[in-house]
């Protein structure tokens, strides 16, 4: 029994041993060792015109061999059937540059390919026929200006005019180009009816044809209107300024856009529609907004280079007392200045125009005076990217008390009721960074002023000021500005100060300080009657690796005075860092004012108009 026992027990023993055996995991197979990228056995060098042999090397098949055989071998015949296929493939890539009659020769001596390429003649184009078929073509059939005038413009903008070298791309852009002014000009589903490059390689000359179908013209219909949540979508429609059956340009989509981002209520905005033939003469248009915040508050501390160091606050409501109105308040408490400036203004009524009643306290401190102003307006305004308009009617009184200890000025105040219209007129390639261009402001003024010491009587005022920009050789860019303003008035009517003029500062002449260049009255400087002041300016890059900061150059000149004969102009010269930013340019300048010889540094961040 024992005996039996024992041998059980070695053949468990012997069973486990061998599972446990089996149960052990195989060892890991040997890493197949990735075989070394075999290396193409073929140079190859093209001679040809440097842009031809650009093109050659980066096309062909026999050229880009490492890049397409990824490390594997080549066999001889392949690379047999690519060195054949070499000089046809060639001529194809020459075609589409224009050389329809090129001859390439290809030698090989062992790995060494030589590709010689005699491009011969490029072709260039002879006539190109430009047709319309379509609504667009039966509408300038039938007399209509609009269709007339772009079926000439469009024709006279192709892109690729006789004589010019023929090339593949140029004629697909060409094409591109050509139905693209189709479709932006209101034709939204135009198409091609047919093209067509008619190549006589013996003359080296091609004629183009292109027979465009303008599809219908696609006109203004219901304006569907979504995001609001405020605001009424009545001044969404008033600024889309769509009547019914309006052309749909992309000119006149895309400026009802920017009106829609430029009203200062809506944080983005699209507008949009599906070019339906079906629907072409009542097409649905999208406009999707997403509303800015109803209330707004904003702090802020600095420094301005004229009136010092600065803290304000200021609050906007765009939806005051449940009315389509904004507004507007701001507080500011500076070293030198102190004001607030308030203003209720409608939304955007019918032809963008907004009513708006404001007023504003106003304390300024110079180097001689204190000059403490309040005014009330009503008005009605006009903004928009290339014209601004404000009419309005205003109410202001002004007082001066000079604080010069040795000046026997008496304290003066005026009050005036006026009807003041100003426009601003603009045509720039960029509102924010200019460079070329110029700019238009023009204020005038009809008034009646009371106040001391003096009498009382009627005014008039006008002021104008014009800004070029323009660029020169060697990549400068330059800019002019000339502002001019006068005050009309009988002897002793006195005028509120801000109808007056002072000069001196970051938009006037630098050099010198803030409203320090007037009329001088017993040591101290006052506004006058008459201003005049200039300025030129040249800017350049300062590295090319920096393309938006440019150091400039520049020389101001003018005064204030109270009459014409009494004007002398101060002269301010210097240099500086202008810092072309995404929110408009930063400039800081250092001036030297000749009339004090001394230097002042200015600052300021974007332009005025």
């Amino acid at each position: 029994m024992i005996r039996r026992v024992a041998a059980w027990a070695v053949v468990l023993v012997a069973l486990l041993g061998s599972g446990c055996a089996l149960l052990k995991p195989p060892p890991p197979p040997a890493e197949a060792e990735t075989p070394a990228a075999e290396p193409v056995p073929l140079n190859v060098t093209v001679q040809a015109p440097k842009d031809l042999r650009e093109l050659l090397e980066k096309y062909l098949d026999v050229v880009r061999l490492p890049e397409l055989a990824r490390g594997e071998k080549i066999d001889e015949t392949e690379l047999d059937r690519l060195v054949a296929a070499a000089p046809a493939q060639a001529r194809a890539l020459l075609e589409t540059e224009g050389y329809f009659d090129a001859e390439v020769q290809a030698e090989r001596d062992g790995e060494q390919l030589r590709l010689i390429v005699k491009p011969g003649a490029r072709t260039h184009v002879s006539r190109t026929t430009l047709e319309v078929q379509g609504p667009l073509a039966d509408a300038a059939e039938a007399g209509d200006a609009r269709a007339r005038t772009l079926l000439k413009d469009w024709r006279l903008d192709w892109r690729m005019p006789e004589f010019r070298p023929f090339r593949n791309a140029d004629w697909s852009s060409a094409k591109t180009d050509a139905l693209t002014r189709l479709r932006v000009a209101g034709y939204a589903a135009a198409s091609f009816a047919g093209t067509a490059a008619d190549v006589d390689a013996d003359e080296q000359t091609v004629r183009l044809f292109v027979v465009a179908d303008s599809g219908p013209l696609f006109r203004s219909g219901t304006l569907s209107i979504t995001g609001l949540k405020y605001q009424d979508e009545q001044t969404v429609r008033n600024l889309m300024g769509l009547k019914p059956g309006t052309p749909l340009t992309e000119t006149l989509l895309l400026d009802a856009q920017e009106r829609l981002l430029s009203a200062g209520l809506y944080d983005a905005a699209s507008v949009e529609f599906k070019p339906d033939p079906a629907t072409a003469d009542d097409t649905p248009v999208s406009v999707r907004v997403a509303e800015s915040p109803r209330q707004v508050w904003t702090f802020g501390v600095g420094i301005d280079a004229d009136t010092g160091p600065q803290a304000s606050v200021e609050h906007q409501h765009r939806r005051v007392f449940g009315w389509a109105a904004t507004m507007r308040n701001k507080i500011e408490v500076g070293g030198l200045r102190q004001y607030w400036k308030g203003e209720i203004s409608t939304h955007p009524l019918e032809k963008q125009y907004r009513w708006l009643v404001g007023g504003a306290v106003d304390r300024l401190e110079g180097d001689d005076d204190i000059v403490l102003s309040q005014s009330v307006r009503l008005g009605r305004t006009l903004t928009t990217p290339r014209l601004d308009r404000f009419t309005f009617v205003e109410l202001e009184r002004s007082s001066r008390r000079v604080t010069l200890p040795e000046s026997t000025t008496p304290d003066g105040d005026a009050t005036a009721l006026s009807l003041n219209h100003q426009g601003v007129w603009r045509k720039v390639d960029d509102l924010l960074l200019p460079t070329r261009g110029y700019a238009v402001a023009l204020q005038g003024t009809v008034g009646y002023a009371v106040g001391r010491p003096g009498g009382n009587g009627f005014f008039t005022r006008a002021y104008g000021r014009l800004t070029g920009y323009l660029p020169l050789p060697g990549g400068w860019f330059g800019q002019a500005r000339v502002e001019a303003g006068e005050v009309f008035r009988p002897a002793g009517v006195p005028v509120p100060d801000s109808m007056q003029f002072r000069a001196g500062g970051v938009d006037s002449v630098r050099g010198y300080d803030y409203r320090s260049l007037g009329p001088e009255v017993d040591g101290a400087i006052g506004s006058g009657d008459v201003l005049f002041t200039s300025s030129v300016e040249v800017a350049h890059p300062i590295v090319a690796s920096m393309p938006t900061l440019w150091g400039a150059l520049f020389v101001d000149a003018g005064s204030a005075a109270d009459t014409w004969r009494d004007l002398r102009p101060a002269i301010g010269t210097g240099a500086g860092i202008r810092w072309r930013s995404p929110v408009g340019t930063l400039r800081l300048d250092a001036a030297y004012g000749e009339e004090f010889r001394q230097w002042r540094l200015h600052f300021s961040i974007g332009i005025t108009y």
